[in-house]
Order: structure tokens, then sequence, then C-alpha cells
């Protein structure tokens, strides 16, 4: 039988041809014993062989079946090892640009090694789950053979350099970023330079400031496309900037220049590599992003070791060699264009022309959104696409940043016969970068990290929106929802309309599955400002949530005034006081619903905790004490809005004690309310036990009260007091966490019951 090596040799590029062979290499030794599970953890990641969660029966939307469950009940601990059970592989898609015949092999590797489904991610990769990893080289290998490298789609690396997928076409851009995007990403690509970093790096290109398609502000690099005229000669470059990030705590990235030549751009880039590989930190992962070397050393002194090490640098043709390309440089069309006019138009293809139709900047031409709900497509779907894209654009196709694909070219005589189409795929949707169009990270259904169903709440509030979508007021349909299945913020929460991230909270004894809200970020302005949350919603409330939120807006809007402005006038605490009695929980003889998580029919429960008593519910004394904590992280934001930055250090630093306080009480109700006290027991009791430890990061929030603690500066930004609150609310939460994995350990469960441990 003739395998896939030996079908496609002479049809990779001999580079990653070898890097697969030596990949298959090291799975063999690591079969063998040969090599450690820690380092070859590292080089399956830097591979795209992720590990995944196994401990839901189905997808929570319902589309797909699991090939497996491990374990039998499909509820307790996953897999030790990659051999245990599939994992998920993460493909690299520059720019997002994908043509016919790449889109073809995604959809037999779908089909053939996974559940049928490519998965678009929010940074324009394509994912695949429950992928066994002996099958992975050769899906490496065919992938190769059309272009698409997995070469560093995860781990310690640069990651999918992202773009832009209006970049050429759109009406505002300085200049076409698109080959700028892929000259960096082949150059560093494996290089020497980038291999010893202590954790990710994301690079951005944006063809101009004010959209958010880009998303640059949020990149631990970011460039933005700028012109300038010398000498009567328009010269290109970009505005640099360093230090961004979402994750827990939300950093905005820094200007590092205002100009940097086009020529300079690969050279600046491996010289800020550097930097980061020899000054970041390496054994604290929690922060050992570049954002807090850029903090902590100050963007002067960042640039300065940066443009120092720049000029160290030997010269490389590569730096400036694909420029030389530039001018010959651009998709060609494959129709001549031609005005819609007159068409006959299909039932629908309006409402999907108001949406999810871009006019390009020549005539003639558009960028036409295909909506694909949580990023989903199935290879049936993804395959009939690639045969629409030869017959209408050629090979002009992207995924975008909102899990959605574009077709690129399309000429406007050809929207009516190209909806049809797509009718008939089951992708003609309207409503792309609209408030349906709901992004969402994984969650529960595979992530290791999820703590609530993200996809199961964005598949509710997709149908319930979906409903009355065109009917919706326009300042609302163009709002976004975006949903991370915890704190870390791959679902970009912080920078949406409004977010909403993933907790848990313990209720009689039973883990509910919650959302924290959160307020006041900014999409467009290439991801403009963060928000912050305002409180914790049982997750089956968050629908009215947001029924109750832009129900307000469109009543208490003065003229055309945007979301984020009328939040920022009427304030999180109007706003958080309108939700109050969407906060409660009933009991669970009452309605057992709020119980269970959206799309899994399965109780989270940590046992029953006793009868309450006849004068009401008894509430214990650590959910008394972090409520109170919560509130006092409330405060804090409060003071925030105000600009109280003294307010906002003393309230952070009292929620983190208080919390603390809670649960050193668990084990020493004669806790003093003297700071030092409080965090040495605490530091004794939870710290150094490793109770307190996450399944993420290890001590990574106690790491946040301890550095308060020993110096409780006051902020001097609004973005080191934002910090601040970002920082005490984790905190909390990891408390919270705590509590209810010490209720679980001490509580046994009913024999009838079913039990889900959640771990912050």
């Amino acid at each position: 039988m003739t395998t896939w090596k030996e079908k496609l040799e002479g049809e990779m590029p001999e580079d990653w041809a070898r890097e697969i062979d030596i990949f298959e290499s090291q799975m063999e030794l690591r079969r063998q014993g040969k090599v450690e599970e820690k380092l070859f953890a590292e080089t399956r990641l830097r591979r795209g062989a992720y590990g995944q969660r196994y401990d839901n029966g189905q997808r929570n939307d319902g589309t797909g079946t699991k090939p497996l469950v491990y374990p039998s009940d499909g509820l307790t601990k996953g897999p030790e090892t990659m051999w245990d059970a599939p994992g998920m592989q993460r493909i690299k898609i520059p720019f997002g640009g994908l043509n016919p015949e790449q889109m073809d092999v995604l959809a037999d590797l779908a089909e053939e090694y996974s559940d049928a489904i490519c998965h678009v991610t929010t940074r324009q990769d394509i994912q695949l789950h429950y992928v066994q990893i002996d099958d992975t080289p050769s899906m490496l290998r065919r992938l190769a053979a059309v272009g698409i490298t997995t070469r560093e789609a995860c781990g310690n690396s640069v990651r999918n350099v992202t773009a832009c997928p209006l970049a050429g076409v759109c009406r505002d851009e300085s200049f076409d970023v698109t080959p700028y995007a892929q000259a960096t990403m082949t150059y560093l690509l494996g290089h020497p330079d980038v291999q010893d970093f202590g954790r990710k790096f994301k690079i951005a290109y944006s063809g101009c400031r004010q959209h958010a398609c880009g998303l640059v502000t949020m990149h631990d690099m970011g460039a933005i496309a700028v012109t300038r005229e010398i000498d009567g000669k328009t010269e290109r470059g970009f505005e640099l900037y360093v230090g961004g990030g979402l994750g827990a705590v939300p950093y905005e990235a820094v200007l590092f220049d205002e100009f940097v030549p086009e020529g300079e751009i690969l050279a600046l880039a491996q010289a800020i590599s550097r930097v980061f590989a020899r000054l970041g930190e390496k054994r604290n992962r929690a922060r050992a992003r570049i954002k807090f070397l850029v903090k902590n050393l100050g963007i002067e002194e960042f640039r300065r070791l940066v443009l120092e090490e720049r000029a160290k640098l030997p010269h490389d043709d590569r730096w400036t060699g694909f420029l030389d390309a530039l001018p010959s440089y651009g998709e060609k069309p494959l129709k001549s264009g031609a005005e819609l006019n007159g068409a006959s138009r299909p039932e629908g293809f309006d409402d999907w022309y108001r949406t999810n139709v871009y006019a390009q900047r020549q005539p003639g031409y558009c960028v036409a959104s295909v909506t694909l709900p949580l990023g989903d497509i199935t290879s049936h779907q993804l395959r009939r696409l690639a045969d629409i894209a030869r017959r209408y654009v050629g090979e002009s196709v992207r995924t975008t940043v909102e899990q959605n694909i574009v077709l690129r070219w399309v000429r406007e005589a050809d929207l009516p016969d190209l909806y049809r189409e797509l009718q008939h795929l089951g992708l003609s949707a309207p409503g792309a970068g609209s408030i349906v169009d709901i992004v969402a990270c994984p969650g529960t259904d595979t992530c290791k990290l999820g703590i609530a169903s993200s996809r199961g709440l964005a598949a509710e509030l997709h149908t319930r929106l979906a409903a009355t979508a065109m009917e919706l007021d326009e300042a609302v349909r163009n709002m976004r929802i975006k949903i991370s299945g915890c704190f870390n913020s791959c679902g970009q929460h912080h920078i949406s309309d409004i977010g909403f991230y993933g907790v848990s909270r313990n209720v009689g004894g039973y883990t509910v599955p919650h959302f924290q809200v959160v307020l006041g970020g900014k999409w467009v302005d290439n991801a403009g400002s963060y928000g912050l949350p305002i409180g914790a919603v049982p997750s089956k409330n968050i629908p009215d949530v947001v029924s109750r939120i832009t129900d307000a807006y469109l009543a208490e809007r003065q003229g055309q005034e945007s979301f984020q402005d009328y939040t920022d006038r009427v304030g999180k605490k109007a706003l958080k006081e309108k939700l109050t009695d969407l906060t409660k929980v009933p009991a669970r003889e009452d309605d057992a619903s709020y119980y269970s998580d959206w799309g899994d029919p399965r109780e989270f429960t940590i046992g029953d905790m006793g009868a309450g008593e006849c004068a009401g519910e008894v509430v214990s004394l650590i959910d008394f004490d972090l409520s109170q904590a919560e509130a006092l992280v409330f405060e804090a934001q409060l003071d925030f809005e105000e600009s109280n930055f003294a307010g906002v250090a003393a309230k952070s630093l009292q929620a983190m004690l208080h919390g603390a306080k809670s649960l050193v009480k668990m084990q020493n109700l004669d806790i003093t309310d003297d700071p030092d006290q409080i965090v040495s027991e605490f530091k004794q009791r939870y710290y150094d036990t490793e109770i307190f430890f996450d399944r993420f990061a290890g001590g990574k929030f106690a790491q946040y009260l301890f550095r308060r603690h020993e110096g409780n500066e006051l902020p001097n930004k609004p973005a080191a007091a934002r910090e601040m609150v970002e920082e005490a609310s984790l905190f909390v939460e990891a408390c919270y966490a705590c509590s209810a994995k010490l209720a679980a350990k001490a509580t046994p469960a009913a024999s009838t019951s079913t039990v889900v441990t959640l771990e912050l």
C-alpha cells in the first residue's frame, strides 16, 4: 500500500518534508520512552497538535458526532497522553488566505481524520478536532503539498500572522498589507531568533486605523499601514505597536514608532524577537508574554534595547527581497467587473446583501461574507464552497477573525446567482458582522481550560437573535457579542460591545455554570478599548441579560449615541442594577435547568450541603465573604470609571485581601484583619501547599495578591488601573473556585448524582 509520504514525494517543499519526517521520528521515540513527555509536548505543539477535553458526550451545538468519548463514563479525568485519545490539530492560514485546492484538502482531512467539521478560529486558522496523533504526519504532508504548514501553529513561537481580510480591496486602507503579512510569516517561520520564547508571540497587520479587521492593539506586535510624502514621493511604512494582548488581564499595545519604513519591518520584527527571547520571562509562564516585558521596562527602554539590537544585526537580503515583487503583486479577478443593476433577486437576497456584501474600492466588484455560526463548516459545505470559488472568484478566498469566510472579487452582477448557490449549501444566512454573528471559543466542548459552555450559549443566543435580527434597530443589529469559556479571552470578550466569560458558583452544594458580563469594549479602531466585568450571572439567564441590556440602550440612548458611549454615560453601577434579579439562582428542586449548562443535559453538582433552615436558606460563611470581595471589585470598577485611581488601588487590594481571608477562615476562624497576617497565612495554608493552584498556570492568581501587597503603588495611567481591577476580579474568581474544590472534597456526592468538579 502506497503511503502518503511516498505518494507526495517531490510535491512538498523540501524543508517542510524533512521537518515532518523528523516529527514522525520524534513520535516513534516518544512511543519507545526515549523522549520525555514534557519535551515531546512542546514538539507536537509546535506542529499544531493539541490535547483536548473529553468530559462532554456530544458537541454542544448538536452538530457532528465524536468518534470517541474518553473514558467510558465520559465524565472523569481525561487521557494522560496524546495516544490515549484524539486531540486537536491547528492549521496555520497566514492572513486567512485560501484557494480552492487547499479548501478541498482541508475538507478531505476533516472527513477522513476528524468529525467532518472545519472550525475557523479568531486568528484565521483552521482547527480539526478528534484527530488521532498517529494520523498527523499524513495530514501534515497532504497540507504541505498544497502550500500549508502547521509549524509553530502552537507552542512558544510566532503564531499565525493575521491581517485584514479586506486587504487589497478595502475602500479606506492606505495600501494592501497582504504581501507584508506573508513576508513576515515566511521570514520568521522556523527562524533561529524565535525559538527561545517564554510564551507565544502574535503579529497582526491592518490597512487602516479606524476599522477592526486587524485588531492591532491586542497583539504582541501590530502594524498599521501608513504613508508619508518625502520630496513629492509617497513612501510606505507602518505605525508599529508592541506589547498588546488579551488573556486574563488584557493590555493595549503601545506605540513603538509612528513610521517604520516598509523595508525595515522584517528587520525590526527580528530585533524585537531577539530582545523578547533574551529578556522575556521564562520560568513564570503567567508573566512570560512580551506585554509584561514592555510594561516592566517601559516603552522608552524597550525601544532603546530593540534599536540597539537592530544596529547589531547582520544584514539579511530577505528583509527587502520581497519588496521587488510588490509592483506586480495583486489578486487578479476571474471575471470583468459588472454592476448589479436590475438583476432578478431571489427571496432573502436583500437581507443578505445588506449585511454580507461589501463594495470593493474596485468598481463592479464586492466581497461576499459566508457566515459560519460558531465558526463551523462541514466537509461537504467546504468542498462545494471551493467549487463555487472556482466559478466566481478563482483563488480569492479568506478566513476572518470573526470566524467567517469571505469570497473576494465577486462580480456584482453575479451576486444573485452566488446567493442561490449558497442557499443550496445552507450558507446564505445574513447577519455577518452583526449581533447575530456571535464569536465563541471552543469552551467546554473540547478545551481543557473551559469552565462554561461558550459554544452552547452562543448557539442559543444565535437561535434567539436570528429569528428577529432583521427587525432589530440598526444600532442594536450592529453590536458585537463575543463569548469565552473561561477568563483567557480566546473568544475576545474584552473587545466586544457585550462580552461573556465562563465562571462557576457554588449554590447549595452544587456547582452552577455562570458567565461574567463584560461591558465597555470597543471593536472598532483596531480594538480601541477593553471592557470590564460587572458581575456574574447564571448561564441560563444570559439570553435575558442580552435582551435587557439592548432594550435599555434603545430606551435610554441620546440621539445617535453608540453603545459604548451609552455604557460610559450611564455607568456600570446602573447597568449592574438592571441585572440584579437575573443573578439569583433558584433552588434545584424549583428549577433544575440552572444546574446544567447549555447543550448538556447533565447536572454539574458537588454534593448536597444539607437541608436549609426554616427561616431561610443557609448561606455558608465563605460564600458570604466572597460575595463581599466581589462587591469590592465592583466598587474598584466604579472608581476606575471616575478616574479615581487611588480608590482603584485601595479597593482592588482590599478585594483580594478579603478573598484570601475568606479562605484562611476555613482553617483559622481567628484570623485578624492585619494584611500581613492574611497574606502570610494564605501563603502558608494555600499557596505553599498548592491547594490554591489552578490548572491553568499554577499559582498565577496568588501572585497578583503577593505583588500588590509587597508594593501597593498607585496606578498613574488608566491601563495600569484597569489591570488592577482585572487582577482583583480574577483573584476573587480563583477564591470561588478554590472554595468549590474544597467543598467537593469535603462533601461526598449523593449516590444518585453525577459528579463533575470544576476547577479554575
